[in-house]
């Protein structure tokens, strides 16, 4: 609806008189001599209206009880008041103000000068008004697009870990621990050492695209994966390239460049880095290597410890917790191992199967 009405409350009719003349020509007009009334009209018409001139001293209700209602119900952030006195004081001005009204006229006034100072704030509150539609509507496109992003990636995450599993060389129950131990680390680095700046929001990203760690090793043959011995020279050389396969994978998958995919990409190529520089695929050093790739690192090398594979028995949790802290299975950073040793009792509960690591 056009708004494009204006409102003058004032007992003397005279004063009301004065102002319509000034701008019937251009706005419909609306008058009120007492607060009630003034109150009703607002309730009518609230919607049309573009300007309201208050009198600050009306019969039945006055000009501030009717700037309360306004702010009580919500009409001042949308209809602008010009209060217009012959009696003002200091403590009425500073109340009007504090109560919404956006300027105030004292009489008697020049007509040009009401004009003007009217058509100012009239502008104002036009350009406000759009500006927050506008952001309303941009804030509304941004909620959607945020959601299909986040169904994109659930997707994402859970058509490429049903073909690990289809693969057979990782089970879903290896994905969901690693999906809680990564959340588990996360809760203690975000305590600990806010340094890292991880947000909540931030955290469930990275427990979503901990699951795909290993999905380049779809890339790599059953003779190398499944070998129940030691590899060879070069069939470690080329398992060492499921952290590019993996890239390579979630580049032909990638919609667009989003936080998301940069955490799946990082985790990805960097989980197998390690923090003297003895890692591969590119020999990174210390917190070079994003901290959401070290978690998974750890929490990866944990999990590979303690479970049976085609190659090798399981560890015991306390065994394998202290070949990790002693660096036989290379170097993890102080803030990491600080975490895996707080987080010792929870990963242990959840490796013997007391707690649920089924992420939720």
């Amino acid at each position: 609806m056009e708004r494009n009405t204006i409102l003058i409350a004032d007992d003397a009719e005279l004063n009301r008189e004065m102002i319509k003349f000034i701008f019937e020509e251009q706005y419909n007009i609306l008058e009120a001599g007492d607060g009630e009334e003034t109150i009703s009209l607002i309730k009518e018409h609230g919607s049309s209206l573009c300007l309201l001139f208050l009198d600050l001293l009306m019969p039945k209700k006055s000009g501030l009880d009717v700037l309360k209602f306004m702010n009580e119900e919500n009409y001042i952030n949308y209809i602008p008041v010009i209060m217009i006195t012959g009696e003002s004081t200091d403590e009425s001005d500073e109340k009007a103000y504090e109560y919404g009204a956006s300027d105030i006229i004292y009489k008697p006034y020049a007509p040009n000068v009401v004009m003007r100072r009217a058509k100012n704030i009239m502008e104002l509150f036009e350009n406000r008004i759009d500006l927050e539609q506008k952001l309303e509507e941009r804030t509304k496109e941004l909620v959607e697009h945020k959601e299909k992003l986040e169904q994109s990636n659930d997707f994402l995450v859970n058509a490429l870990s049903s073909v690990v599993e289809f693969r057979s060389f990782e089970s879903g129950e290896h994905i969901n621990r690693v999906k809680y131990f990564t959340k588990l680390f996360l809760k203690y680095i975000r305590k600990f050492y806010p340094k890292y700046g991880i947000t909540k929001e931030q955290e469930q990203l990275i427990v979503n695209a901990s699951a795909l760690h290993d999905i380049g090793k779809i890339a790599i043959p059953d003779s190398i994966l499944l070998k129940p011995g030691k590899l060879t020279r070069e069939e470690f050389a080329e398992m060492k390239k499921h952290t590019l396969y993996g890239c390579e994978l979630l580049e032909k998958f990638k919609q667009e460049e989003n936080e998301f995919y940069r955490y799946c990409y990082d985790i990805c190529r960097y989980h197998h880095e390690r923090y003297d520089g003895n890692g591969y695929p590119d020999r990174l050093k210390g917190d070079d290597i994003p901290i959401w790739a070290q978690i998974v690192s750890i929490v990866d090398v944990y999990d590979a410890l303690v479970s049976k594979r085609v190659y090798k028995d399981s560890y015991a949790v306390e065994e394998a917790a202290g070949m990790i802290m002693e660096g036989e299975c290379g170097v993890f950073s102080p803030e990491i191992l600080d975490c895996f040793q707080l987080a010792q009792p929870e990963l242990f509960a959840a490796t013997a199967g007391k707690l649920s690591f089924v992420d939720e």
